[in-house]
């Protein structure tokens, strides 16, 4: 199996039971080894008392990526660390997209590091997620014949 397409098969098989990201409308825009970018609609339930987007769902879009990317090997893999900086308000209506991107990956350990912009391209915030990965497979993979 490719490692494009291990990817490709770990996303779905996450996906098919993801329903905190299915249920805030997020979308898979892109997945390869090690990435992912998804991206979402700040709707009017996501807004916080100023009017813009609250950072918890920020944070939960740069998750969300996050952990497509670095379960991307088909191997059950957990946050253990994130810490997230905004930088910029996200904005009713607007289209968020987390751009998740592999920096070490050694052992059972990762790093990741995870740029949600907005439609303009500036930078919303900047998320970095330590990953540890534990026992078990998002699918089961068949042996080459």
């Amino acid at each position: 199996m490719t490692p494009q397409l291990r990817a490709e098969k770990s996303a779905a098989a996450m996906w098919s039971t993801d329903t905190a990201s299915q249920s805030l409308g997020m979308r898979i825009d892109h997945i390869a080894p090690g990435a992912a970018d998804l991206s979402m609609v700040v709707t009017a339930a996501m807004l916080n008392g100023h009017g813009i987007a609250h950072g918890g769902y920020i944070f939960t879009l740069a998750d969300s990526a996050f952990a497509f990317a670095c379960n991307s090997y088909n191997q059950t893999t957990v946050a253990q660390q994130n810490q997230i900086t905004y930088l910029s308000p996200g904005q009713p209506e607007e289209r968020l997209t987390a751009t998740a991107r592999e920096v070490s990956r050694s052992g059972r350990s990762g790093i990741y590091d995870v740029t949600v912009t907005g439609e303009d391209d500036r930078v919303v915030a900047l998320f970095r997620g330590l990953s540890r990965s534990i026992k078990g497979q998002l699918f089961t993979e068949e042996e080459p014949t």
